[in-house]
This record gives structure tokens, C-alpha cells and sequence, in this order.
């Protein structure tokens, strides 16, 4: 087991799992075992250090609780770990060695280098054990009195390990790449001397010997301020010896080979990257140059740095040397001081690496990007062994360079990586999945922002996090100290990119931040302005990964860019002309797309695209109390919401638009109100007392359209379709007639008019076909393929059926096409292909399933339940058809009903209980007279034949059965031969029961009284 506290406190198994160890006293208690490195630690001691003053009731008892809970922490994650807590007089103890505690190693390390001559590998003993710090040491219990001095010790030992490597480095002339570093190291601790000497050496070796001058003469007045003194006199030397240009301060003579390279040993896991790492090395083995871009802190230099590795383990490409590039100089100083090249030396950096095999990772390269892309030309033309891997957040724009994005993580792996370091920094933190889930994806999945979110999990909790992203850049601050600066918060990662930019860059990306959900190239043009070229400017902001792009093309920004971008549009005052140009360009566009024709499917696909802008602009109209703005966005958005579905946006929408004061003119306000209570009743609500009224037909067709789909009142949807009609066929409307003869179809379909079906719908399907409209076709091609079946040409029902489908999936209408499933699996079950039948009834049930269309699959759930009886499977049927009945009673859910008890009925008649077959047929028969379908009373007619006849009433049963034909045939739809399975059955019962006569003058006997009741005679209860 592996116990680190080089910043803060965590342990993992032998195997490199971590460890949870909960509840901070039992983390304290490791802590202080840990600080005393094997030894043992009095019990008053442990006692005193973890409560203080407020001591519990019982403290040796309390103790021995945490020393048992640490124990089992140990054991549970690696089998005989708990033995390491140790009772030793006079208290606890840990059992672990130098090797088994990051410290340890740090002191090893160290020690092994400081007795080393050899700076090289004085240098890589101390960079390997300078990377095992994360941190402060101790960070998380930075409080804690009892680790303050070994707090301190560990700082004070990390420092001189940092000026030891410092100056090794210098003694292999890496002085230019030592500048940047020095920088930041000064100004955390300016009044260290031998730091000050180190960082003068550098400044006088990279030729600023005027810097160096002043650098020392800014310590030695600090020294004086602060402390009174003068610089040591081994400062005082090397200034004179400055001044004097002393040739023992000229830098090494450059070596004539390559140095051995030193790949950084990771801290932690690279989560996530396997494909990235795998796809960078294939681009490595046919390219010469290939370029990892991508947004600020989405890992590009971890990406590098792990392909190098992994290069340099099986050496495919030669040696590996990877240079991080700083803005101080040069992207060719920086690199021949990294590869030991003097620049007063005969071998220039070409020369050195003519004739070798290399792989030269360069590391930030933006910072110096035209003078890395020079370099980087020359040395590709010099040495042909030579492979670059660049990261940069702009291409380098090479010829052969080969650019590899680096996508952001997926959202399974940000998850992994936020936990993973949310729970190394808070163990036993609650990580409510939820809240995890949001950070990551607002934080657009960027490795750096999550790592950034998980140090603030302490302190807020993970759902506090989610809950402060809307202030992420004042959230996201105080990174780890090992991060340059420019990566330390969320605000410093994207100031960087931004600081990179021109002005017209930067007054692109700032407009673009009104959009919502991205933009098209014509948008963006729209929305940015006439005081703008936005094309090149845009091109240049997909280099530097601040916008990305999609098919299409359509641009977005990144979730934390758009909210930085947000904050630089207020501040320039150009945020109120980029709102009003984003609603007019998205106005605009809603008012054009008629989506009533051939274009309709894709028209839909591009509002679908532009639903979250064209949201924004509607709400951005409310805001601003334009009434009539809002009111014409709202009234052309009312076809596309219909269309999709979305009807309680569109009730809410049209609900916030009437509610803005403002001079509207009245045709638009009327036609907003009707839309409203159209929507109103297919969100749920209530049909109004006082339906409102417009002179604009669609607006009227729609709410007979409400009315009838949502069944609320099917005699008011007839009288408005019926004006919706008068409206169209004045004006001339094809359209408009062919959508109320539509509707009108359904109306009487429901009324059982077969006649009247045929004729709507043959003429409503003939006019959308000439019309190419695909969703007035998918609303004809139901009631036509009902009627083709009902006449028993199976065939026409099932191309109907098809085509519907077909049409439902190019429209994105996945109930509609979960019905015409449904529609071929009653089709099938009509031909006898069982089997069929219940795959199709079982597709589109999981369809209804997946898209919340509960309808649906009640609708296929009836198709299984026919087949299940018709197979025999009563037991089966019945389940079904009583759960199926109960889901329809509870809704209220129109004739539903009148089926599920006939076949119900049918099922005790096949069980020989000719009882319960009478009550539940009777049952039936009520229901479809209320329904007004003479189908379906024909169906119960027959369905209470076959119960009388199973009751010994044979007569009877004739009279019930030719009823039911004759009712049948007045419809102009006789049964088809398919359908008569049970009639034929019912049939031959009765006619083995009677004579051909006496069943003649029976079956021509109407069982049925003036009123379409049962006669008194058949009517009795036996």
C-alpha cells in the first residue's frame, strides 16, 4: 500500500487503486501516524491532535473507534492492510517504509542526486522527484497544528530540490529554457539567494546581462527593505563578476549528441485517451508533422506527453524529446538550448539532427507560433528522421501538416475523471450522479475545467458545484500550484486564447455568444453585423478551437467560451444591436419556411436545428415588451410545434406572448388566442367555455383539429372544420381544403360513415399527393388503409400502412410510425401469420416504449392480445385485455371499450361460461351504442349470438346474428372471409341446432326494436 501526502492526503493500493478513507478524524489520525514516519505516537498525543480542547466523553475509547475505522479502511480495500495501524507503547503506530510514502521517495531521490557529479543525472533524479509532489504537503488539512512543521520541512527540502535541479540545468546549458520557470519561482520567493543567483546566471548566459544587472538590484533593495541586510557574498561575487563578463559564467560547450531524453512520469491516470493516443500515433506513422489543436485545458499537452511515452517504450520512431515553449524567446533558442545546442557552437541544430531518428514533441506553440512553424519547416527540410508532434491551439500551417483536433472527453469518461479526482481531493464525498452528470456537460467536458470543479467539491459539495456554474469564472479559481499560471482558473484559461486574438477576432466571437445552440454561416453574417467581415475572422476562431464546427457547416462555442464571450458583449456595449439583429435574421427565417409542401421534411430539419435560437429570440421579444414582434414569431412557429409535438411549449409560448401589453393589430392577437386554446386542449387542459374566434382559417382549422384529436367536443371540431372549409375553398386554398377534408375523414370514420370516409379521403390524399406534402399524406393513408381493411383488400391496407410508415420516419414522427407498425401487425394477424403479427405488434410497442407514446402501446398491446385469442392462448388474452380495459376506463378513452369486451366476451365463450360471455357482450353492446359505430354494435350483436347459442338459445342466437349482418351491410362493408372466424364458428353452432328453415326465418328476424334496442323477446336474461 502506497501512502502520499505531497500534497494532499491519498492512498492507493499496491495495485493502484485508491482508497477511500471517510470521515476527516480517521484522516487526521492517518496524517498524524504518517507525519511521525513509523514511529510510534503517544495515545494523549493522537488524542490531543485530533480534538484539542473539545475532547469527547470517552477520548481513549473514542481513539481506539478511529484507530478501528482507518483499520478497516486498509483492509477492505487490499486483504491484510489493516495489520500495518500497529498498538505500540505508548500508543499506535504505522508500519510502512521509506519507499511505501511519497516522502520517502522525495527523500531517496534527493539524496541520491545531491551525491551525484554528473549534472545529467543530478537533473533527472531531482525532476522525478519533484514530480511526486501534487501540492501543498498536507494540503487538505493545511489547519492542522500537528502538521504544520513537517509541513514546512517538506517545503523548505522541495525549494532547495528546485534550485539543486535549476542549477544542473544550468550546467548543461539549458539556460533559456530555465528563464520562464525562474520567473514564476522568484516571484513566489524573491528573498531566497541562491534562487536570485541561479535566475542572474540564466539572464547572463541567454546574453541580458542588463537584465540580470537589474534583477540584482531589485533583491538587494527588497533586502534592505525587508529585512535590513545586504546580499551574501556569494551574490555579491557573481554580480561583480557580471559586470566584469567573467568568462567562468560562459555557458557549457554543447554536447554533439542529442541529450537523453526525459519523458514526464505522470501523476495521475490519463482517463479517456486510449482512442485519442492510438489515432495521434497512426497519424505519427504517415505524417511527418501532425498538430494536436483544441480548446484551452482540453488536454493537448497530456495527450502529447502520452504518445511520447509510449513511443519511447518501443522506440518505432527513434529517440523522443519533447521541449515546452514559453513567449519569453525564440521556438529556436528554446530548442537548441533543450537539445544542448551552443549558439556560438560550430554544429547548428540542423546539423545535429541531419542523420537521426527523432520524434520532437514542441509544447505550446502558440506562444511562439511563427517562429515554432519556421523552425519546424527548416528542421523537417534538414532531417529526414525527423518527426514532429506540435500542440498549439492554432495550426501550424505547414504544407504535410497533418492537424488532429483533440475532442473533448466523452460523457462517460468526464464523469470517471471528475469523480475520480473529486474523491481523491474529498474522500468520502456523496457524488449524486445527477449533479455530476450537469457539471461535466456544462463544463463542455474540458479535462482542465472538471479538474478545476472537482478542488471546489470540499468546499461546496458536488451539487453546490452544479449549482454555481452560472458564476463559473468566479467559481473555478485557486488551480493546482504545479499549473502555469495561465491554467490556474477558468477566467485565466480562456483570457489566454483571447489575449491571442485580433480585434475583429475578438468582436466576432463576442457577437456569436448570442446565438443558442449554434449558428449557420449566413446567420453568423447576419447577426455580426454590417461593420463586419465575419468569414475570415470566423475561420481563424475554428484554428484557435474557440468555435467548433459541425456538419452543415454550423459553428458553436463551447459553454464557458459563450459565457466569457457574454461577459465581453456587455461590456462593449454591443449587446443590445446583436439581440435585435439575432430575432429579425430568426424572424425572418421562421416566417419563410412554409412548411406546408415538398420542402416540408427538410424545412423541419433546419427549424429542428434552430430551435433553441428561435427560443431565444421569442423570449428575448417578450422581454422587451415587443408585442407585435413576438406575437407574428409565435404565429409562425404554430404549424413547426404542431408538427413536432411540442404543444406545451407552444401553449406556454403563446400564453407569455398575449400576456405582453402593446398595440397588436387584432387579426394577429384573435389568431394568436385560437392557436393558444388549440393547444391548450393537446397539452391537456380544457376545452374554453367561449372558444375565441378568428377570420384566419388555419387558426380556426386547428382548433377543430383539438377538438377532435384531444375528444373533447367532436360536435364543435365539425362546425369549425366546416367554416375552415368555407374559408379555404373561397380563397382558393388547396391546401387548407385538402387538411379540413382530412380531418373530416376522421370525423367520420368515428361516426362509422364509410361512404363519407371514402370519399374525404380519397380526395384529401389525392390533393396532398399532388401536393407533395408528407404529413397530410401520412393523415390520409390511416383512415384509407382502416377503409381498405375493412373492405378486405388487405393489400391496399398494408401499402397504405407502409407508406404511412415510411413517411412518419422521414417526418421524425415516430408515434405516427409506431401506429403503422401497429397497422401491419393487424394486417398479418387478418392474413394468419402469427408470427408476424406479434413481431410487428412487438416492434412497435418498444417503439411507443422508447418515445413516451403510451397510446401507443395500448394500441399494439391490443394487436398481441387478438392474436393471443386467435391462437388459443386464452389465458394470455384475457391478462391482456383486462389490463388493456382497465388503462381505457380510466381515461375515458372513447369506443376503446366496445372491442376489449367482445373479445373478452369471446373468451368466455370459448371457456364454455356462456354467463359471463352475456354480461360482458351485453356490456359491449352499450358502449358502441354510445359510441354511434354500427360496427361495433354488429360486433357485439354477434359476440351475444355466440353466448345464447352456447346457452342452448339457438333462436335467439339466429335473430342476434342476421341483426348483425344487415347492420354490417348498411355500412357498405360487409366482414371480409378473414374476419369470420368467429361468426363461422357461431354459425355452425346454431345451424347444428336448427333446421335450414326455422334458421332462415330467424337469422331475417330483427333482433333489434324501433329504437336500436334489443327487442323485448331477445332482450331476456336466461
Amino acid at each position: 500500500m502506497y501512502f502520499a501526502y505531497l500534497g494532499p492526503l491519498a492512498v492507493t493500493t499496491s495495485d493502484g487503486r485508491p482508497v477511500a478513507v471517510p470521515e476527516a478524524k480517521v484522516r487526521a489520525l492517518l496524517a498524524d501516524l504518517l507525519v511521525h514516519a513509523g514511529r510510534p505516537v503517544a495515545a494523549d498525543r493522537l488524542v490531543d491532535d485530533l480534538w484539542g480542547e473539545r475532547l469527547p466523553g470517552d477520548p481513549s475509547g473514542a481513539l481506539q473507534t478511529k484507530v478501528s475505522r482507518l483499520r478497516g479502511a486498509l483492509g477492505r480495500a487490499e486483504p491484510g492492510a489493516e495489520a500495518l495501524v500497529v498498538s505500540q507503547a505508548p500508543g499506535y503506530a504505522l508500519r510502512v517504509g521509506p519507499d511505501d510514502v511519497d516522502a520517502g521517495r522525495f527523500a531517496h531521490m534527493t539524496a541520491a542526486a545531491y551525491a551525484s557529479d554528473d549534472p545529467r543525472a543530478r537533473a533527472d533524479l531531482l525532476a522525478d522527484a519533484l514530480a511526486l509532489w501534487r501540492g501543498q504537503a498536507f494540503a487538505d488539512l493545511a489547519d492542522a497544528e500537528f502538521v504544520a512543521a513537517a509541513a514546512t520541512r517538506l517545503q523548505e527540502q522541495r525549494l532547495i530540490a528546485l534550485e539543486t535541479l535549476a542549477e544542473a540545468r544550468l550546467e548543461l546549458g539549458r539556460h533559456l529554457e530555465l528563464l520562464g520557470e525562474l520567473d514564476e519561482l522568484v516571484a513566489l520567493h524573491p528573498l531566497r539567494e541562491r534562487l536570485r543567483a541561479v535566475q542572474l546566471r540564466a539572464l547572463y548566459q541567454a546574453g541580458r546581462q542588463a537584465e540580470a544587472l537589474a534583477a540584482y538590484a531589485e533583491l538587494r533593495e527588497l533586502l534592505a527593505d525587508e529585512l535590513g541586510a545586504d546580499p551574501g557574498p556569494e551574490l555579491t561575487a557573481l554580480h561583480q563578476a557580471i559586470l566584469t563578463h567573467d568568462p567562468a559564467l560562459s555557458p557549457p560547450r554543447p554536447p554533439t549528441t542529442i541529450p537523453a531524453p526525459s519523458t514526464p512520469v505522470p501523476l495521475t491516470e490519463l482517463v479517456g485517451r486510449d482512442t485519442a493516443v492510438a489515432a495521434v500515433r497512426e497519424l505519427l506513422a504517415g505524417n511527418r508533422l501532425v498538430t494536436l489543436t483544441g480548446l484551452g485545458g482540453v488536454g493537448k499537452t497530456r495527450l502529447a506527453e502520452e504518445v511520447a511515452r509510449r513511443e519511447g517504450g518501443d522506440g518505432r520512431l527513434g529517440e523522443v524529446r519533447i521541449v515546452g515553449l514559453a513567449e519569453a524567446v525564440g521556438a529556436d533558442e528554446q530548442v537548441s538550448a533543450a537539445l544542448g545546442v551552443r549558439e556560438d557552437a560550430a554544429v547548428r541544430l540542423e546539423d545535429l539532427l541531419r542523420s537521426r531518428r527523432l520524434l520532437l514533441v514542441l509544447d505550446n506553440c502558440e506562444h511562439v507560433i511563427d517562429s515554432a512553424a519556421d523552425l519546424v519547416r527548416r528542421l523537417l527540410r534538414a532531417a529526414t528522421g525527423l518527426r514532429v508532434l506540435a500542440t498549439s491551439r492554432e495550426p501550424l500551417g505547414l504544407a504535410g501538416e497533418a492537424v488532429w483536433t483533440v475532442p473533448p472527453l466523452s460523457q462517460d469518461d468526464a464523469e470517471r475523471l471528475f469523480m475520480t479526482r473529486a474523491q481523491a481531493l474529498a474522500t468520502g464525498a456523496d457524488l449524486d450522479p445527477e449533479a455530476v452528470a450537469s457539471i461535466c456537460r456544462r463544463l463542455d467536458r474540458v479535462p482542465l475545467a472538471l479538474e478545476l470543479a472537482a478542488t471546489r467539491v470540499r468546499a461546496f459539495g458536488v451539487r453546490g458545484v452544479a449549482a454555481r456554474l452560472d458564476d463559473r469564472f468566479r467559481l473555478l479559481v485557486n488551480g493546482p500550484r504545479a499549473l502555469p499560471p495561465h491554467q490556474r482558473s477558468l477566467r485565466a484559461v480562456i483570457d489566454w486564447s483571447w489575449d491571442l486574438l485580433g480585434e475583429d477576432d475578438r468582436r466576432v466571437l463576442r457577437r456569436l455568444a448570442v446565438f443558442s445552440g449554434g449558428c449557420t454561416p449566413a446567420a453568423a453574417e447576419a447577426v455580426g453585423g454590417p461593420d463586419l467581415d465575419v468569414l475570415d475572422p470566423l475561420v481563424r476562431l475554428v484554428d484557435h478551437s474557440l468555435v467548433t464546427v459541425t456538419d452543415g457547416p454550423r459553428y458553436h462555442l463551447p459553454e464557458s467560451v459563450s459565457a466569457y464571450a457574454l461577459e465581453r458583449l456587455a461590456e462593449s456595449g454591443e449587446a443590445e444591436p446583436a439581440e435585435t439583429r439575432h430575432g429579425a435574421y430568426y424572424a425572418g427565417l421562421a416566417e419563410q419556411a412554409d412548411l406546408r409542401g415538398p420542402e416540408q421534411p427538410q424545412l423541419l430539419a433546419r427549424l429542428d436545428q434552430e430551435v433553441p435560437n428561435l427560443r431565444a429570440a421569442l423570449h428575448r421579444a417578450v422581454r422587451r415588451a415587443d408585442a407585435t414582434g413576438a406575437t407574428r414569431l409565435a404565429l409562425a412557429l404554430t404549424w413547426y410545434w404542431l408538427l413536432r409535438g411540442r404543444f406545451t411549449e407552444a401553449r406556454r409560448s403563446l400564453d407569455e406572448t398575449l400576456a405582453v401589453a402593446g398595440d397588436v393589430p387584432a387579426e394577429l392577437r384573435d389568431a394568436a388566442a385560437v392557436w393558444h386554446a388549440g393547444f391548450t386542449l393537446l397539452s391537456g387542459g380544457d376545452a374554453p367555455a367561449a372558444a375565441p374566434e378568428s377570420d384566419d382559417a388555419p387558426a380556426t382549422w386547428f382548433l377543430g383539429y383539438a377538438l377532435f384529436t384531444s375528444g373533447k367536443d367532436l360536435g364543435r371540431s365539425e362546425d369549425s372544420m366546416a367554416r375552415a372549409m368555407a374559408c379555404f375553398q373561397a380563397v382558393g386554398d388547396r391546401w387548407g381544403v385538402a387538411a379540413a377534408r382530412s380531418i373530416q375523414t376522421r370525423q367520420a370514420f368515428m361516426r362509422g360513415d364509410l361512404r363519407a370516409v371514402r370519399e374525404y379521403g380519397e380526395s384529401a390524399h389525392a390533393l396532398f399527393e399532388e401536393l407533395d406534402d408528407h404529413w397530410g399524406r401520412l393523415q390520409t393513408t390511416y383512415p384509407l388503409a382502416a377503409l381498405a381493411e375493412t373492405g378486405g383488400d388487405y393489400e391496399r391496407a398494408a401499402r397504405l400502412h407502409r407508406d404511412g410508415r415510411r413517411l412518419a420516419e422521414e417526418l421524425g414522427f415516430w408515434t405516427e410510425a409506431a401506429d403503422r407498425l401497429t397497422g401491419l401487425g393487424r394486417i398479418a394477424l387478418l392474413n394468419g401469420d402469427f408470427r408476424g403479427a406479434e413481431e410487428l405488434h412487438g416492434q412497435a410497442m418498444r417503439m411507443a416504449a422508447e418515445h413516451g407514446y403510451a397510446a401507443g402501446e395500448v394500441h399494439a398491446e391490443i394487436g398481441l392480445a387478438l392474436g393471443a385469442r386467435r391462437e388459443g392462448n386464452l389465458d394470455e388474452a384475457e391478462v391482456r385485455l383486462r389490463r388493456l380495459l382497465a388503462w381505457h376506463r380510466a381515461r375515458d378513452f372513447g369506443p376503446g371499450p366496445a372491442l376489449l369486451l367482445a373479445e373478452l366476451g369471446f373468451v368466455a365463450e370459448r371457456r364454455g361460461d356462456a354467463r359471463t360471455a352475456l354480461e360482458l357482450h351485453r356490456e359491449g353492446l352499450d358502449v358502441a351504442r354510445s359510441g354511434g359505430d354500427p360496427r361495433a354494435r354488429a360486433l357485439a350483436l354477434e359476440g351475444l349470438a355466440g353466448a345464447y347459442a352456447l346457452a342452448g338459445e339457438s333462436a335467439r342466437a339466429a335473430r342476434l346474428l342476421g341483426t348483425a349482418a344487415r347492420l354490417r351491410e348498411s355500412t357498405g362493408a360487409p366482414m371480409p372471409p378473414p374476419e369470420r372466424g368467429d361468426v363461422d364458428r357461431i354459425t355452425a353452432r346454431i345451424r347444428a341446432a336448427l333446421d335450414e328453415e326455422a334458421f332462415a326465418t330467424e337469422f331475417a328476424t330483427d333482433a333489434l326494436d324501433g329504437d336500436g334496442e334489443l327487442d323485448a323477446e331477445t332482450g331476456k336474461t336466461h
